[in-house]
């Protein structure tokens, strides 16, 4: 009976929990079932965004036995939209099942509200999210506008691409080229083929240009010519321009070229508004007009202010005589004063390690300056020299140029000129204070020579030009004149001592000035050699001569203890 009882009550207890059992089942089911309805109908969202929406038309036909029995042909007002975007169009032919439509008649494509294109006639593939548009096509995004016949747009990758002919406008720059292609997310253009810049302010021509219109620079590559407002010319292979801020970066040994100025260097930067330029890497400045040209590795140069400077094998060319004069220096500074005006001039300043050559004459210093003002160029510190057989020294070397050709030259301080007369050290020499030249037409034809003047001077025989003897004198003036041949007519000196030896009785202390000092040494010999600096050893540099200093004056009551 119990065991009955208890088969009974678990019947029971199964029984009347069958249905929650099954309710439990359903429930567990359903659940595994859930997130695989959830993904179909996703994925039947998903496909149904893929698809093309035909919106509206005023008509709409099949053609089962024409040309597009897979079209449908529908007219007026027509109005598609595709994954966020719309196309209009008075007709299109749609293509459903390939997800697809060709338009015809003002046709309109707007993505979001920074972008729209319009053309006459369209193929847009919904699959592949591109379009194809023909005939006087428009695309404009944000502030740019792309002018062309032909045109690809690739939604997918924000490419619109032309290949007949473009034209983009970019506020006041209008890019040409008969290929390119613009990127609307990057907002990237690429252009090739006769392509053409033109800006406010220049031209740009070349094969290849990169622009980026949301910096309005650009870059172009190969072949290269940029023309200017103000008639400069850039012939360059690879080179920056920023249409905002008006800088230029130019790589590949670009040439700039204004007027009859030139410019050459591995990289040149230049900033229109600031007026600064740099070049650097072999830069060449040539300077036509002049006939003369400036190589340095780092060159720069600001065309408001007229402040220049120059370093790194520094080198000056001037070529507007017969033969090319060559100057070095470590560093070249250029100043101007009253720019833009009537009075302006200007100031080069060459320091540290002079050295000048011309096949005619040499000279090294520790630095010059030259002044367009009074056209004289000054050389301090151990300024020397050489023409032919002369030597010429000093504390100071002023030189005065008319034109390109010397003036008049001063030699201040410690004055020493030396003439070697031959082979055997025999030398004719002046020494004195101050030392002035005057030139005419280049050819030295007067001289003057004032202050403790001495003088070793070997007379010739007329006949056969064989010294006589040694001539010495002192005074406190000599003057001499010089015919167009440089030979010497007249020597005019006042009140002076002078005493001649022979030959053969001259004494060994009277051959040289104690002021004597020769220094072949250091002579450049070739333009190359201007850049091997040698200088004079510790000994041999002048020690200035300080000027005796007046004695002071008491004016007023007189010291105590004074009598007077």
């Amino acid at each position: 009976m119990g065991e009955m009882i208890k088969l009974h009550d678990i019947n029971k207890i199964f029984g009347g929990h069958r249905i929650s059992v099954n309710a439990i089942l359903c429930l567990f089911g359903l659940c595994l079932l859930l997130p695989v309805m959830a993904q179909r109908k996703q994925q039947r969202a998903v496909k149904q965004d893929d698809r093309v929406y035909m919106i509206h038309s005023d008509g709409l036909k099949y053609d089962m036995f024409g040309n597009n029995p897979d079209a449908q042909i529908v007219k007026g007002h027509v109005r598609f939209r595709h994954r966020g975007a719309y196309l209009t169009c008075d007709s299109a032919y749609f293509y459903q099942q390939s997800n697809s439509v060709k338009a015809f008649g003002h046709v309109y494509f707007t993505q979001g509200d920074t972008l729209s294109l319009r053309c006459e006639r369209a193929f847009y593939d919904g699959q592949q999210q591109m379009m194809d548009a023909r005939e006087h096509v428009v695309l404009k995004h944000r502030q740019q506008t792309l002018y062309t016949d032909s045109l690809n747009y690739d939604r997918l990758y924000s490419n619109a691409y032309f290949f007949e002919g473009g034209t983009l406008v970019d506020g006041k720059d209008r890019l040409v080229s008969d290929w390119g292609e613009y990127n609307t997310q990057t907002r990237q253009a690429k252009f090739y083929f006769n392509v053409r810049l033109r800006s406010e302010k220049r031209l740009v021509t070349t094969d290849t240009l990169y622009y980026d219109t949301r910096k309005s620079q650009a870059h172009v590559t190969g072949p290269s010519k940029i023309t200017t407002d103000d008639g400069s010319v850039i012939d360059t292979q690879d080179g920056y321009f920023d249409s905002n801020s008006d800088k230029a970066q130019l790589f590949g040994r670009s040439v700039l070229t204004d007027k009859n100025k030139t410019i050459t260097g591995d990289s040149l930067y230049y900033d229109r508004k600031t007026g600064e330029s740099q070049g650097f890497g072999n830069v060449i400045y040539t300077d036509k007009e002049n006939k003369n040209s400036l190589i340095a590795d780092i060159l720069k140069y600001n065309e408001k202010t007229g402040k220049g400077y120059a370093t790194k094998n520094a080198l000056v060319k001037d070529y507007s005589q017969k033969d090319t004069l060559y100057m070095h220096a470590d560093t070249l500074k250029l100043f101007t004063f009253n720019i833009n005006t009537d009075s302006v001039y200007r100031m080069v300043h060459a320091y540290n390690k002079v050295r000048a050559y011309r096949t005619d004459v040499q000279a090294v210093c520790d630095s010059l300056i030259f002044s367009t003002k009074d056209s004289c160029l000054t050389m301090y510190k151990d300024p020397i020299v050489w023409n032919d057989n002369r030597q010429l020294l000093g504390e100071q070397i002023k030189v005065y140029m008319n034109d390109s050709t010397v003036r008049e030259a001063h030699v201040l301080g410690q004055a020493l000129s030396i003439e070697k007369v031959d082979e055997e050290d025999h030398y004719n020499q002046i020494s004195s204070k101050v030392m002035h030249a005057y030139f005419v037409d280049g050819a030295l034809r007067y001289t003057e020579s004032v202050g403790n003047v001495k003088v070793i001077y070997y007379p010739t025989d007329d006949k056969d030009s064989s010294m006589i003897g040694l001539n010495y004198t002192e005074t406190d003036t000599m003057r001499t004149y010089l015919s167009k041949d440089r030979k010497l007519e007249k020597v005019w000196v006042p009140k002076h001592v002078s005493v001649t030896y022979p030959m053969t009785q001259i004494p060994p202390n009277k051959y040289k000035l104690s002021e004597f000092a020769w220094f072949d040494n250091l002579r450049p010999v070739s333009k190359d050699d201007i850049f091997v600096w040698r200088g004079k050893r510790e000994e041999d540099k002048l020690k200035t001569i300080k000027r005796h200093a007046a004695p002071l004056q008491h004016f007023g009551n007189a010291p105590e203890g004074d009598g007077s």
